[in-house]
């Protein structure tokens, strides 16, 4: 008998642009540049110049696989320049321009990228790496405003883009060729590369897309505040195009002004970002009188979001807001919380959608025999999880193929995630742990607080004693006395930090994070 057969169609993420400028010819991205002007372009367009940015990484050399490196904020020209090189089959390499300029260089050092692609503005920090790194033979600008960028060796990308045609070929190559890489942070440690390929990336944004996890539409507008150099912007430079939403890109305006002066300009339906963000839009909101109509969700992540700030963003916005958790090592998304689920809340994440899978275990990595409604160490797999670091051998995962995130988490009955910390920030005093994330939960809900940190700091008698480190919201004052008082009768009583220190502003890591690493340098006494 001989069967059936289906084509053969390779998961490339060229795909999403080349169906977006088919399908959807009105769907556009819209960038806020920093004079307040917008420029904007339908996908079609978007197309043409990515496809045209290939010709010109081909005529300098670029090959299948070869890493090429980005340093830019949200706009046009950088989305342009994701499909220009992963359409083309090479690996597009995001650096984050809020590390130094040796994180950076070892970085690209360690990819080996040739060429380096670079927002305007950064071209000073560009020539730093350049001088470091003996392998980035190219350095080209986007976003210039006039020549300003282009004296030697730097070239201006849309003058080479004049030149050239946009007779290229896009995704003759197998779906599980590398299309990115992105470092962890490495606030904790080395940072350590992962990367990812067309088909995981492809299978990612289709999770993406359902309609109980981000579920946007050809209707929705869509902000895009998290960074495309943060683990691929959670994925949404695939997922607006793949549906034809309209992607509105903010640049280097991320205060709470050009924010709210986007999302009415643009009629923003959704906006995707860490909570910090949202926060700096309700206090320029409240101080202004101002008010966002349009907008109908936000999808927070990258950092734990207190019950009182999302009472307070659902409240003062008139939005949903649904919680999602992930990792640079998961593409990112590992979970989220439904839209329509009554029973949302900001200690919860959500569920995994189809592709990701949970497992809770003991610090030994052994599975716990029950997995909802305790407390274990948080293992995942799927189709866009890590198996291997870059540049290394050894396998990131288990026998089993479970990948160890390094996170604290729960599981309901309902099959909803709630992170409840992180096992390097517990802390160990008088032989028992305590942990920070309960505590900084707490904490978070007086209104006088903005953003709350419990780090460890050694102690002669227990080891280590808990240390609470506030950043208080515009002029308010409480005492210290009264904000621990908050804690008494909900977490255990030695678990109540021995001291407070106030900051005028929090610190916080190249994600937005708060850096428990700087806290501890510089408050920990360790």
């Amino acid at each position: 008998m001989i069967h059936g057969e289906m084509q053969a169609y390779a998961l490339t993420l060229d795909k999403f642009l080349d169906h977006a400028a088919k399908w959807t010819p009105r769907g556009q991205v819209v960038t806020a540049r920093e004079d307040g002007g917008l420029d904007r372009i339908g996908y079609d367009g978007l197309r043409r110049r990515s496809r045209r940015v290939t010709a010109v990484l081909l005529d300098l050399g670029v090959e299948m696989g070869d890493q090429v490196a980005t340093l830019a904020w949200n706009t046009q020209a950088h989305v342009e320049t994701w499909y220009a090189i992963m359409g083309m089959g090479a690996v597009c390499h995001t650096l984050n321009p809020r590390l130094t300029e040796a994180q950076l260089a070892s970085m690209l050092a360690r990819s080996g990228a040739r060429i380096l692609i670079v927002s305007a503005d950064l071209v000073p920090v560009a020539r730093g790496i350049a001088a470091r790194t003996p392998s980035v033979q190219h350095i080209l600008a986007i976003d210039a405003p006039g020549d300003t960028a282009a004296a030697p060796p730097i070239l201006l990308l849309d003058d080479l883009i004049e030149r050239t045609t946009e007779d290229v070929t896009w995704g003759e190559f197998p779906e599980t060729a590398p299309c990115g890489l992105c470092f962890t942070s490495g606030t904790t440690g080395d940072p350590k590369g992962v990367s990812y390929n067309h088909r995981s990336s492809f299978l990612h944004t289709l999770r993406q897309l359902q309609a109980d996890v981000m579920g946007i539409s050809a209707v929705d507008s869509v902000l895009m505040v998290v960074p495309m150099f943060h683990a691929n912007a959670w994925g949404l430079p695939f997922a607006a195009p793949a549906v034809g939403a309209k992607l509105v890109l903010p640049g280097r305006g991320l205060d709470g002004a050009s924010l709210a002066r986007l999302i009415n300009a643009e009629a923003v339906t959704v906006a995707v970002g860490i909570a910090t963000v949202w926060l700096g839009l309700i206090e320029h909101l409240d101080a202004t009188g101002g008010e966002t109509p349009t907008l109908k969700r936000i999808i927070v992540g990258g950092a734990p979001l207190s019950p009182a700030l999302m009472e307070r963003i659902e409240t003062r916005l008139g939005v949903t807001v649904q919680m999602s958790w992930g990792m640079t090592e998961l593409s990112p998304l590992g979970t989220c919380a439904s839209p329509h689920d009554p029973k949302r809340s900001a200690l919860v994440s959500g569920r995994p959608a189809i592709g990701v899978d949970l497992l809770l275990t003991d610090a030994d990595g052994h599975p716990l025999p029950e997995q909802r409604g305790v407390e274990g160490h948080l293992r995942v797999r799927g189709s866009a999880v890590i198996e291997r670091y870059f540049g290394e051998t050894a396998s990131a995962t288990d026998d089993d193929g479970w990948f160890a995130t390094g996170d604290l988490a729960s599981i309901d009955a309902d099959g909803n995630l709630a992170i409840t910390g992180r096992a390097k920030d517990l802390i160990k005093s008088g032989g028992e742990w305590i942990n920070p994330a309960e505590i900084e939960a707490v904490i978070s809900e007086h209104p006088s607080v903005s953003l709350a940190a419990v780090i460890g700091r050694p102690d002669p008698k227990w080891g280590e004693r808990p240390l609470l480190v506030v950043e208080t919201r515009g002029t308010e004052r409480v005492n210290n006395d009264d904000l621990l008082a908050i804690l008494r009768g909900r977490v255990a009583p030695w678990w109540i930090p021995d001291a407070v220190i106030r900051l005028d502003r929090m610190p916080l890591a190249s994600t937005g994070k708060i850096d428990k690493m700087r806290l501890r340098a510089e408050h920990g006494g360790c």
